[in-house]
């Protein structure tokens, strides 16, 4: 069985997983196997024992009790409580820390308007003032504990992305690359913490360099983990001796056979030659660059194949632009132009096009700082659906040489 059925028959299996639970012939009977299935007593037991001290140990791992031993019982145990609550509340989001912060108090203080009736009861009280009745403190406390779980997994998964983050950050060239004759600046907002576009910058033996951005279908964890196997490819083809149009069909090939069939992979590969300033390019699928001309013309490239990994051999052409001096080669992924507004409309390439036409001559950061500002204006209140990646490559002037 070759990587791609692999792929293809695990997400068949994670679908089937994932698919609603459709209630036939005897429903009551499929309520209960829903609610009864897979649980044992040893599941159980290990759920109290192991994932309730589990629980308690991660949100605790970063509080230091040492200072609070000397002190006697009903000061430390009340402060140990106060600790881990202030620890919990920082890591919420503040609405969420709000919320945390109200139905906390509440719970305790109904917890102990109990203690004390049952306490009355025992000490010969038979008409004790009950506020809250006990099957609605214990299924109120069985709630907390559920959603003190689930937020222990929520934050260490939050973690392990954030982890996920700087690893991804750091293969990639966030840093402006600059040479005697060649200035190329790049900015990336994912939607989420990690994404799935990649944009890299390649020194080739040859004295060229090599520039180029993708884009993955799909978003956050798995797309990234495709812009990573990209990244890794990609190179190692290139170190390996290959060029322009064979790279390319050899990254497709490698790539169609080892990523699942419903995903693809969008690419601009260009190299440029310092010595004339031309950049032979292959574009497989990937939104066709802009060349931004003295005076603020702007020019349109075009595709030259399909998206990479849709079909195991594809032929795909090279084409060459010239950048003359002080000419530049913009780049960039469909999270910009497919970003909306609150009313569904859509940023859109006439608006990118009007923006470069505009403030095309703007020093490079300062393009790609105006160009997010007026993403992020046009959007509004409105939530990133997608990764946001921009590059610009500059052949410097003669002056600047």
């Amino acid at each position: 069985m070759d990587q791609r059925q692999k792929f293809d028959d695990f997400a068949e299996k994670f679908s089937e997983s994932a698919r609603p639970i459709i209630f036939q012939e005897d429903y009551w009977k499929s309520v209960g196997d829903l609610f009864t299935r897979d649980v044992t007593k040893k599941g159980m037991r290990e759920f109290f024992e192991h994932e309730t001290r589990d629980t308690v140990r991660f949100l605790t791992r970063d509080i230091d009790f040492s200072k609070l031993k000397p002190r006697p019982w009903f000061k430390k145990y009340p402060m140990m409580v106060w600790h881990i609550f202030l620890n919990v509340a920082h890591r919420m989001s503040p609405p969420r820390r709000l919320l945390f912060a109200i139905a906390t108090p509440i719970l305790a203080i109904a917890w102990l308007d109990y203690a004390f009736a049952f306490l009355g009861i025992i000490l010969g009280d038979h008409n004790p003032r009950i506020s809250f009745p006990p099957w609605f403190l214990i299924s109120a406390s069985l709630f907390f504990v559920l959603l003190v779980m689930e937020l222990r997994d929520k934050l260490a998964l939050k973690s392990d992305l954030e982890v996920a983050r700087q690893i991804q950050f750091g293969l990639l060239p966030f840093e402006p690359y600059r040479k005697p004759d060649l200035a190329i600046d790049a900015s990336m907002k994912p939607a989420n913490t990690v994404g799935g576009d990649y944009f890299d910058i390649i020194e080739l033996p040859d004295g060229k360099v090599a520039v180029v951005m993708g884009d993955v279908s799909g978003k956050a964890m798995p797309a990234a983990l495709l812009m990573a196997l990209l990244q890794g490819s990609l190179r190692t083809l290139i170190t390996a001796g290959h060029r322009g149009i064979d790279l390319i069909e050899k990254l497709n090939a490698h790539l169609n056979a080892n990523i699942p069939s419903n995903r693809l992979i969008t690419l601009f590969y260009g190299e440029y030659d310092p010595a004339t300033g031309v950049i032979s390019y292959i574009n497989a699928g990937h939104n066709p660059p802009y060349i931004i001309r003295s005076g603020n013309m702007v020019e349109r490239l075009s595709s030259t194949g399909i998206a990479l990994g849709v079909m195991p051999a594809v032929e795909f052409t090279a084409q060459d632009v010239q950048l003359q001096r002080c000419d530049r080669l913009f780049l960039f992924t469909d999270g910009i132009t497919e970003a909306f507004n609150r009313r569904e409309e859509e940023y859109g390439e006439v608006r990118l096009e009007t923006l470069l036409r505009k403030d095309g001559h703007l020093p490079p950061k300062e393009l790609l700082d105006a160009l997010q500002e007026d993403v992020r204006t046009f959007c509004g209140s409105a939530r990133q659906r997608d990764d946001m990646t921009t590059m610009i490559v500059t052949r410097l002037n003669e002056k600047n040489l």
